[in-house]
């Protein structure tokens, strides 16, 4: 199974959002790629995506999902307790997606950004595409 999540590579809370994916996802099940990276662009195109960065982005078997529903859909795939979060898929989208907009144009502002995409460690390395 394939699993990309995508994320603006020059957002903090979206690059320490990665790590705490990293380090919840012993297996592996996820791949990663900044938007602004050349996976990412191809991948934006080919699901026509458009220029805006604000969206945490999921591919998992050819299926796109976006904002808290891709976010809600990477929890049920973490160890421990994550997967109970789950259950807020049953909230209607248009309610959590508006919780989520809020914080996503908020980002750089309560949570800074980098000049440059994050650098994954030795460690992780395999598990970032291009």
């Amino acid at each position: 199974m394939v699993r990309i999540i995508l994320f603006d590579g020059v957002c903090n809370l979206c690059n320490n959002s990665v790590q705490f994916i990293l380090k919840r996802d012993l297996e592996g099940k996820f791949k990663f790629a900044s938007l602004q990276g050349n996976t990412g662009r191809a991948l934006r195109n080919q699901y026509d995506i458009g220029p805006d960065l604000s969206s945490f982005i999921l591919v998992e078997n050819n299926k796109l999902y976006t904002k808290s529903t891709a976010a809600l859909h990477v929890c049920k795939h973490l160890n421990g307790s994550w997967k109970m979060l789950q259950i807020f898929l049953f909230v209607p989208r248009s309610i959590r997606d508006t919780l989520y907009d809020i914080v996503a144009k908020n980002r750089y502002k309560w949570f800074g950004k980098n000049e440059h995409c994050m650098l994954p460690s030795p460690k992780w390395k395999n598990r970032f595409l291009d």
